[in-house]
């Protein structure tokens, strides 16, 4: 992969060491997203921060310098700053001095009227957390970061699924379409490896992503970061970057390319800003949590919602490269929208998409059945991986005397479903890791659903599965 920011196979020839990859990384965050010193370079007013550090201290009672600048993700003299505006308003008192080891750090607490202000603040918005990142900010850094701004080539490819099972001609497709910029359209039979093989895409994006814990957009905070889809990286700084006086600004997160992963509990409120009438919070929609990384939405077909609702919604945006959202009442804002867009499907695309958009997606991609030599593979992988054995004929068998006979397709899922249910027989039969034709079959009479009238083809359960080899 080619990247203006770094190229590793130069920096293993030098013999730098990973340490100094990573201070390049951060050295390149800093530059990014420079650290704010003042109450001016955040962005925000000073109202605002007031605001949020009384919620912060209405929220955790007595509260040190140091506690702040953790919850607040501000620096020291930026607080200071806001204290001293806070005191001057008779909201703030001081109570005394903490000392953690040598340091001594002062206590505030909200006085009766900053109370007061605080919860009149919680009443306007809820949000407690890091000071957020004025929209004209994030969008520039969303933009600098982009996850097409790496080309992926064929040696990239063959890393990412190095002992994978994947054809050379399909793994040489999703390449091009990777750098393409635009959405690919998945598809293929249940089980055929789609949603494995599409999770290990963002494998091919490895540098580190800025993503802000939240956006302020005049002041209406939107909650971005979020644990369940983001990974923080660790950089080898050893102590909270927010307390050193170098480093990024800590507003955002350092962390992998995000990987969202959407499958048949998509809704179309999932798309849009969710405002928590209970809360007054506001949450990203999935696709602004998913920016500068890979967003898959996977079972396409299935949703509650109609797959033309789905693709309508990203007409403009795949053309535009962004997205509009609203806050309700008419505010409304774009953000750059700025994914590898994945839709990943077991039915035809015909089936549930028209001529005319799926033109616009330009990248329509077969996974197949596999072939004996595929399944192979992937059967000894697993018995390798696993230290199940395996009588010479079960194979055979299991090809031309099950899959052949009940014209069962061979599916990357299958080889390890089997085995492992076989080998749960085999352990309850008094032989334990060890399949035979007796087991195979009675594993194939479990797995599979024979249809009602007795007369349609089995079924394969819908049980996705990894294909490693």
């Amino acid at each position: 992969m080619n990247t203006p920011e770094l190229n590793l196979a130069t920096t293993q020839e030098t013999g730098n060491s990973a340490a100094s990859i990573a201070d390049f990384g951060m050295s390149r965050l800093e530059k990014l997203a420079k650290r704010p010193n003042t109450i001016e370079e955040t962005g925000l007013s000073e109202s605002f921060l007031g605001d949020l550090i009384g919620k912060h201290l209405l929220d955790g009672g007595v509260l040190t310098l140091a506690n702040l600048t953790e919850r607040a993700a501000l620096t020291g003299p930026i607080l200071e700053k806001i204290l001293d505006f806070m005191r001057a308003e008779a909201m703030v008192e001081t109570r005394g001095i903490a000392i953690d080891g040598s340091v001594a750090n002062l206590r505030f607490a909200l006085t009766d009227r900053g109370r007061e202000a605080a919860k009149d603040a919680m009443l306007r918005s809820g949000y407690i957390g890091p000071a957020p990142v004025p929209l004209k900010d994030y969008v520039r850094v969303a933009q600098a970061q982009t996850v097409h701004g790496s080309n992926v080539d064929a040696e990239d490819m063959k890393k990412a699924f190095a002992g994978v099972v994947l054809r050379d001609e399909i793994r040489d497709k999703i390449g091009p379409a990777l750098n393409s910029g635009r959405a690919i359209f998945i598809y293929g039979h249940a089980g055929t490896g789609k949603t494995y093989i599409t999770q290990q895409l963002v494998r091919l994006f490895p540098d580190e992503t800025l993503i802000p814990y939240a956006i302020s957009i005049n002041e209406n905070v939107v909650e971005v970061f979020d644990p369940v889809l983001h990974r923080i990286k660790d950089m080898g700084v050893g102590e909270s970057n927010i307390m050193l006086a170098k480093g990024h600004d800590p507003r955002y997160a350092c962390c992998e390319r995000p990987a969202v992963i959407s499958g048949g509990e998509l809704t179309a409120d999932m798309l849009d800003i969710h405002y928590d009438s209970s809360t007054r919070r506001y949450q990203a929609p999935l696709q602004l949590k998913a920016n500068n990384g890979v967003f898959i939405i996977d079972d396409m077909g299935r949703q509650r919602i109609a797959p033309e609702t789905v693709f309508n919604r990203w007409i403009v945006p795949l053309e535009e490269k962004k997205d509009y959202l609203t806050l309700g009442a008419g505010r409304h804002f774009s953000v750059p929208f700025d994914v590898v867009l994945i839709f990943s499907t077991n039915l035809h695309p015909t089936d549930i998409a028209d001529e005319a958009f799926l033109r616009r997606i330009g990248y329509k991609i077969e996974f197949p059945t596999l072939n004996t030599d595929e399944y192979r593979q992937i059967w000894d992988g697993y018995c390798a991986s696993t230290g199940i054995t395996v009588d010479d004929n079960v194979f055979e068998f299991a090809v031309n005397g099950l899959h052949k006979v009940d014209e069962v397709p061979l599916l990357p899922c299958h080889p390890r479903d089997l085995l492992s249910i076989a080998a749960d027989w085999s352990a309850y039969e008094g032989h334990p890791r060890n399949i035979n034709r007796e087991a195979m079959a009675w594993a194939w009479k479990n797995y599979f659903v024979l249809s009602r009238n007795n007369t349609d083809a089995w079924h394969s359960p819908a049980m996705g599965g990894g294909i490693k080899s």
